[in-house]
């Protein structure tokens, strides 16, 4: 007989038999259920199956149930159901008789929302663990599985690997969260470690459309009734729209409708619940500072996050702050509500070497943020401006309608040089001195324009030893309000005074002007009249009067009205002039998008 007969005849034999052993072979569903019952009975769980089973033999013993459910024990809650579970069954315990797990594929199934429903296995397994047990499944596969009705988690595909030649465990997944897509990867994890106690090494991240999030570190056991270990390392979160990025994970922040792009990176802590940051870099647009700090997320039954950090930068720009600040000015109404601020607390302390409102230069800043539930305070504990002191504090408080917000404001500066401070918002230096004020206003209303018509409190403005540029006063008395020809191109008449100061009284957005005024050594002046903070405009009359003995009686009466940007001065009763350049509000300071000015 030729050799090749045989050779042929085995591997015949052999396709027929790999044929068989592919195919998959219908096997009575109880007896099916029991046997792989008996595989999940190590692990705390409950196996119920309905409909066809099916054994496949090659490559490895498979079997094959479905429709399935699978809960914490017995009588314990369900965990996954709905889906068609495949079981890896170990050779050499089959041979043996023994059910035991080499691996489990679970498609289609609806997974439970109730993450301590998962604990009690979570738990079994890390008691197998610390008994030294060494039969695990090598691998675990879900596919198109869903969190409850899928409303916010579908298209679940997890695939988690831990060969059992290494110590070590990775895991890749991917799902559809409140419909954005979401990729989540875990490697180097040591799980029989965390379980007897010991630390384990871990490498994390998380990507989604608009951010993303990653760590590495170390793992620790869970605190006891707990089932997420204890970690430590380094962390680096970034997203394009932080208030999106929460919205999306159903989370919210104190502050955070305020924010846009934002990052934080630094070493960090996990304990029950909270989270602490010894050395961290945020990132607020395209501000970073450096600092520590710690997050809180509170109770499982009634969740408030609680932000706490201390944070130094060497430059910080305010204008986006000042500028949402100044829409309370505009002539739309802005809603006042707090609600969407406090959502959180927040206690953060700022430090600055530099901070910059536009043009305006502000060094050696130290200010907080304060929020609580349905209120807020931001102060300025201290700022130098233009060689002098900048303090102020904004207190905010919901009233008894959730839509009404009580405001309180006050501060007050301290030998600023004005002439400077006017060269940077472009104005024109046309005034010069020392500038001290102090203010205290309060209000409480719906929307902005409610707030402006019921302002009530009170300013004061003073400038000691200065001098108004481009204009002499006493010249202009003597020639009945007539400014000579070209006298404010050349800008060479000065007027020097010992005191100007101007008092606003407010009630209900209208300020009157009291001890408003100016002495000089040859001219003075007084001012009467109001601002309307509703109307926009300045209705006031004042007169000019010439201080020297020997011509007591040459005065000048004048009015300026008109709207805080198109102010005009009229000389009673000689007709109307334009009021210089120097003495007009300024249309824009500076301030980098939509807002209009400092000054409304």
């Amino acid at each position: 007989m030729s050799p090749r007969r045989p050779i042929f005849a085995l591997a015949l034999a052999g396709l027929i038999l790999a044929g068989l052993g592919l195919q998959d072979w219908p096997v009575d569903g109880r007896r099916a259920m029991r046997f792989a019952g008996h595989a999940l009975d190590d692990y705390g769980l409950a196996l119920t199956a309905q409909g066809p089973s099916s054994l496949t033999l090659l490559p490895l013993p498979r079997l094959s149930l479905g429709p399935v459910r699978v809960a914490a024990g017995p009588s314990g809650p369900t965990l996954a159901e709905g889906g068609r579970l495949t079981i890896d069954l170990d050779p050499l315990g089959l041979l043996a008789g023994r059910a035991e797990l080499g691996g489990l594929r679970l498609d289609g199934a609806r997974l439970s929302p109730d993450a301590a429903a998962w604990r009690a296995t979570l738990a079994q397994f890390g008691r197998r663990m610390r008994a030294g047990a060494t039969q695990r499944p090598r691998w675990l596969t879900v596919t198109g599985a869903r969190i409850a009705e899928g409303d916010e988690a579908r298209d679940i595909d997890i695939d988690l690997n831990w060969p059992f030649w290494s110590a070590s465990a990775e895991a890749h997944a991917s799902l559809t969260w409140r419909g954005v897509p979401a990729r989540i990867a875990l490697t180097h994890l040591r799980p029989a470690d965390i379980a007897q106690g010991q630390l384990s090494p871990f490498t994390a991240s998380v990507t989604w459309p608009d951010g993303s999030l990653a760590a590495d570190g170390t793992a620790s056991p869970p605190p006891e009734g707990r089932a997420v270990p204890a970690l430590a390392g380094h962390a680096r979160f970034e997203s394009r729209s932080l208030p999106k990025t929460l919205a999306w994970l159903g989370r919210a922040a104190p502050l955070a409708a305020l924010a846009g792009a934002f990052f934080v990176d630094g070493r960090f802590e996990t304990a029950d619940r909270s989270l602490s940051w010894p050395s961290l870099r945020v990132g607020l647009g395209d501000d970073v500072l450096e600092g520590a700090g710690a997050v809180a997320l509170g109770p499982e039954t009634a969740p408030r996050l609680s932000v706490q950090a201390t944070l130094a930068a060497e430059t910080l720009n305010l204008a986006p702050l000042i500028g949402d600040l100044i829409k309370l000015f505009d002539s739309e109404a802005t809603p006042l509500a707090l609600a969407p601020l406090t959502k959180g607390d927040l206690d953060l302390r700022l430090s600055a070497a530099e901070s910059r409102v536009g043009p305006v230069q502000v060094q050696d800043l130290a200010a907080s943020i304060l929020v609580r539930d349905a209120a807020m305070e931001v102060a300025v504990n201290r700022a130098r401006l233009q060689d002098g002191t900048l303090k102020g504090r904004l207190t905010l408080a919901s009233g008894a309608d959730p839509a009404e917000t009580e405001m309180r404001m006050q501060g007050s500066l301290d030998r600023v040089d004005f002439g400077t401070l006017l060269g940077e918002i472009g104005s024109g230096r046309w005034i010069s001195g020392p500038l001290q004020g102090q203010f205290t206003l309060e209000g409480s209303a719906r929307d902005s324009a409610g707030l402006l018509a019921h302002l009530g409190g009170r300013a004061t403005l003073t400038v000691d030893g200065g001098a108004i540029s481009g204009l002499d006063l006493a010249e202009l008395v003597h020639r009945n309000g007539v400014v000579p020809a070209g006298a404010l191109a050349r800008r060479n008449g000065r007027t020097a005074f010992e005191r100007a100061a101007i008092t606003l009284r407010f009630s209900d957005g209208i300020g009157e002007f009291a001890e408003s005024g100016l002495r000089g050594p040859s001219v003075g002046a007084s001012l009467q009249g109001q601002v309307s903070l509703p109307g926009r405009r300045i209705e006031a009359r004042g007169d000019l009067a010439l201080r020297a003995t020997a011509d007591p009686s040459r005065t000048l009466l004048f009015e300026v009205s008109g709207p805080w940007d198109a102010l005009t001065a009229q000389v009673v009763p000689q007709g109307e002039a334009m009021l210089p350049d120097p003495f007009k509000f300024p249309a824009a300071l500076g301030l980098s998008g939509s807002a209009r000015a400092y000054a409304p």
